[in-house]
């Protein structure tokens, strides 16, 4: 079964933005895998803390 891991940048989204986000790649990956293996999908939600990540080599510091 998938394992889905989605990162997000820490204290950026809602606990309810973050059920949703879980709701929907759940749902979006059981229109793919088949309802049979809705017990077996994961999906995870890690947080990033700022200036723990970059892009394009730049230091990213969201707001």
């Amino acid at each position: 079964m998938p394992f889905t891991t989605i990162r997000v940048i820490e204290k950026v989204f809602t606990d309810e933005q973050k059920k949703q986000m879980l709701e929907n790649v759940t749902e979006a990956l059981i229109e793919v895998c088949g309802e049979k293996t809705r017990q077996g999908q994961w999906v995870t939600i890690e947080e990033v803390k700022k200036g723990d990540w970059a892009i394009g080599g730049q230091i990213a510091n969201p707001k």
